[in-house]
């Protein structure tokens, strides 16, 4: 298949790189030309808002878990991580403020930029026994109890390829987590990254952070070596926040999660793009740095029931 990737940190745009009102800036306004829903793309950006409204609220005290991505201060590298706790560690404590009880495991990579005030986080709050998520998106600053994030942009995102799990419980205590860290994947993380259902994605703009999911099939992520992984780009809901990012900025952070053991897996790299003539898209990760941490959640999870909008895989 002929596909173009993007180069890094660059547009391919005629006449879109330029201010525009509301939600989206240049990067991602390229991405929705280019694939023709600016109409739409405005439509559906009317959702974001700094606010955080009462349903939300309320949705945010019922989860157990928080994926925050955000861009270490010391070598810059974008991470996917991953906070948890009992029902009501998230909480909105203000119009536009929300707060977390806790912080990171021992060895998360984001620890360092989540102690510094005001760095740039994005937030998704994923409830796999409902299949509704919710973006939170904003600067962060420790407090005694854990961190708070001053919210610039709030969304709900639509149920599409999210797999439903019920939560089965806490695991009992282990020992404390314990990371490794690498620069491939190892066979055993290979594996693990092919059968995947689901993933999380960070990525940044200037002054800003995004953190969304990706879901589909196991299988839909293909190794392509021990430091290059890529996945499809299903349609979605037109807005094009992360492929804008990374238009813009081509670092990005994944985050995959072991459901049962609560093991996670961190990759940083740089992602590009290819559209194809066909109108699909590709995005391609050429990895930097691994991190593994086991036990980073205790929570464990039951087996998927797979979203009916995952396409077959290709």
């Amino acid at each position: 298949m002929d596909t173009t990737y993007e180069p890094d940190g660059t547009d391919r745009t005629d006449g879109t790189d330029r201010a525009d009102s509301g939600p989206y800036h240049p990067g991602s306004r390229a991405v929705q030309d280019r694939v023709g829903v600016r109409e739409l793309a405005d439509h559906v950006g009317r959702s974001i808002g700094p606010g955080i409204r009462p349903v939300a609220a309320a949705f945010l005290e019922l989860q157990p878990m928080l994926v925050i991505g955000a861009a270490d201060p010391v070598g810059g590298r974008v991470w996917a991580s991953l906070l948890t706790g009992e029902p009501g560690f998230v909480r909105a404590t203000g119009p536009s403020q929300m707060s977390v009880a806790g912080g990171p495991a021992e060895g998360d990579p984001l620890a360092a930029a989540l102690a510094v005030p005001g760095t740039p986080v994005g937030t998704i709050a994923l409830d796999p026994r409902t299949r509704r998520r919710m973006r939170l998106n904003g600067r962060a600053r420790p407090t005694p109890r854990g961190l708070a994030v001053e919210a610039d942009q709030v969304f709900a995102n639509c149920p599409k390829y999210l797999q439903q799990r019920r939560l089965l419980g806490a695991r009992p205590p282990e020992a404390r987590p314990r990371t490794t860290r690498g620069t491939d994947l190892t066979p055993a993380q290979r594996d693990f990254v092919a059968a995947a259902d689901t993933f999380f994605l960070a990525t940044v703009r200037e002054g800003g952070a995004d953190a969304g999911h990706r879901g589909g099939n196991p299988g839909f992520v293909r190794v392509v070596s021990p430091r290059e992984l890529e996945w499809p780009d299903y349609p979605g809901n037109a807005m094009f926040l992360t492929l804008g990012n990374l238009t813009r900025d081509p670092r990005a952070g994944l985050l995959f999660l072991d459901w049962t053991t609560g093991t996670a897996l961190h990759l940083t790299g740089t992602a590009r793009t290819a559209f194809a003539p066909d109108g699909t898209r590709t995005v391609r990760l050429a990895l930097t740095e691994t991190r593994e941490t086991t036990a980073a959640s205790p929570w464990t999870w039951s087996a998927p029931a797979y979203s009916p909008a995952n396409p077959p895989l290709r």
